[in-house]
């Protein structure tokens, strides 16, 4: 498996949750949990770029 695709994949399922708490009442947990998922799609990216 490609290093860098776990935490690639995980973070879509963590900002895709993110954004779906966005309409909920937790708009601030929903904000944070988009922030965090969209850090490990761009570090994952990043790691499989580099180890091409």
């Amino acid at each position: 498996m490609r290093e860098g695709l776990i935490p690639t994949v995980l973070g879509t399922v963590v900002s895709a949750s993110g954004a779906t708490m966005l309409k909920s009442k937790y708009k601030l947990l929903g904000v944070g949990v988009l922030g965090f998922g969209v850090a490990h799609v761009i570090l994952g990216a990043i790691d499989l770029v580099e180890h091409r």
